[in-house]
C-alpha cells in the first residue's frame, strides 16, 4: 500500500536492465486541479487531526486507552499530511526529483512508515472496542498496553519500511533517451525503487499489499461485524423490554458509524492497491500518457482517509464533541484578552478601558 506514496514515475531492475517511463506532464486546469485538491485535503487532514491531539493532551481526564490511540492515529495522519501529501503531489506535477538522493530515501521511508502506523492503529483501536463492547468481562487493556501497543506499531512499521530506505536512490537513466532530443532534461533525476531483481521487488511488494491492506482489513472487519452482531442482540432485548428509545437509537447510531468506518477503509485504500498490484504485475497496461493522473486520483482517494478519521473517531463521539466546544470557547475567551490587552494599552484612559471590557467580556456561564 505504502509503495506507491511516490508516484510510478520509472521502477528499474538491475538484473534486467529493463526500464518503463513515460514522459507526460499534465495540462494546465489539471495541474490547477490537483494542487487545489491536494491543498484541500491537507488542510482539511492537518486542522482536524491537530485539533483531536490538543483535546486529548489537553484534557488529562479523557485520556484513556481509546483516546490515546486516536491520538497515535492522528499523529500518523498528520505525518501523512506532511510527507506524503507534498511530496507525492510535487513528484508527479514535475516528473523529476529535485530534492536529492538522501531526501528521495528518507521521504520514501517516512511514507511508508506513516501509513504503516495509521492502518495499525485502526487495527488496535477496533480490538479495543471488540474487547469493551462484546467482551466487557474479559481481559481490558489499560493505559500501559495503549503505550506498549503504540510502540511496538511504530517500531514494526520501521522495520518493514527499511526496504524503502534501502531501495530507492535517484538514477537519471529514465531521462537519458529524452535528454539526446531536449535540453530541459539534461541533469534531471527521478526517485526510484533498483531492485536486486524484479522476483525480490514483487515478492516485497505483495507480502507489504497482505500485511499493510489485507490483514488490518480481516481484523477490523471482523472485531466490527462482532460488535455490531452484539449490539444488535441488545438491540432485540431492549425492544422486547420495551427500554429507553434513546438507548435505541444510540446503538443503531454505533451500528451505521461502524459499517461506515469499514466501508470507507476499503474504498479509500483499495484503488491504490489495485493500481499497486497492476502496475507490479503488469505495468504496460498502465505506461500511457494518463497513468500519473490516474495514479494522483488513485492517492488522493487514499490521502482522503486522514480527513475521514477524525471525524469517526473524534467528532462524532459526544464527549469529543464536548472538549472541541470547550477548545473553541477557550480559544475565543485568548482572542478577547489579547484584543483587551491591546485596547488597554493604545488607550489614555486605560483604567475605564480595562472596566468596560471586562464587563462587555465576562462570560455569561462558567
Amino acid at each position: 500500500m505504502a509503495e506507491s506514496v511516490l508516484p510510478a514515475n520509472g521502477t528499474i531492475s538491475n538484473s534486467s536492465g529493463s526500464q518503463f517511463f513515460e514522459i507526460c506532464p499534465p495540462s494546465l486546469p489539471i495541474t490547477l486541479l490537483l494542487i487545489i485538491a491536494y491543498s484541500i485535503v491537507t488542510l482539511v487532514g492537518l486542522f482536524g487531526n491537530l485539533c483531536l491531539i490538543i483535546i486529548v493532551k489537553k484534557h488529562k481526564e479523557s485520556q484513556n486507552v481509546t483516546n490515546l490511540l486516536i491520538a497515535n492515529l492522528s499523529l500518523s495522519d498528520i505525518l501523512i499530511c506532511v510527507m506524503c501529501i507534498p511530496f507525492t503531489a510535487m513528484y508527479t506535477l514535475m516528473d523529476y526529483w529535485i530534492l536529492g538522493e538522501a531526501m528521495c530515501k528518507i521521504s520514501s521511508f517516512v511514507q511508508s512508515l506513516s501509513v504503516s502506523v495509521s492502518v495499525f492503529s485502526l487495527v488496535l483501536i477496533a480490538v479495543e472496542r471488540y474487547q469493551l463492547i462484546v467482551n466487557p468481562r474479559g481481559w481490558k487493556p489499560n493505559i500501559s498496553h495503549a503505550y506498549w501497543g503504540i510502540i511496538f506499531i511504530w517500531i514494526f512499521s520501521s522495520i518493514i519500511s527499511v526496504p524503502f530506505f534501502v531501495f530507492h536512490q535517484t538514477t537519471d537513466e529514465p531521462f537519458r533517451n529524452f535528454s539526446v532530443h531536449n535540453e530541459y532534461y539534461k541533469d534531471k533525476v527521478v526517485c526510484s525503487e533498483v531492485w536486486p531483481s524484479r522476483e525480490h521487488r514483487l515478492v516485497f511488494t505483495t507480502c507489504l499489499l497482505i500485511c499493510q491492506y489485507f490483514v488490518p482489513l480481516f481484523f477490523i472487519i471482523v472485531c466490527y461485524l462482532r460488535i455490531f452482531v452484539c449490539l444488535r442482540r441488545r438491540n432485540s432485548k431492549v425492544d422486547r423490554l420495551r427500554e429507553n428509545e434513546n438507548r435505541l437509537n444510540e446503538s443503531k447510531r454505533i451500528n451505521l458509524m461502524l459499517i461506515s468506518i469499514v466501508v470507507t477503509f476499503l474504498a479509500c485504500w483499495l484503488p491504490l492497491n489495485v493500481f499497486n498490484v497492476v502496475f507490479d504485475w503488469n505495468h504496460e497496461a498502465l505506461m500511457s500518457c494518463h497513468h500519473n493522473v490516474v495514479f494522483t486520483v488513485c492517492h488522493l482517494v487514499a490521502m482522503v482517509s486522514t480527513c475521514v478519521n477524525p471525524i469517526y473517531y473524534g467528532f462524532l463521539n459526544k464527549n469529543f464533541q464536548k472538549d472541541l466546544l470547550l477548545l473553541i470557547y477557550h480559544c475565543k475567551c485568548m482572542a478577547s484578552q489579547e484584543e483587551y490587552e491591546h485596547i488597554a494599552l493604545s488607550t489614555m484612559h486605560t483604567d475605564v478601558s480595562k472596566g468596560s471590557l471586562k464587563l462587555n467580556n465576562a462570560p455569561t456561564n462558567m
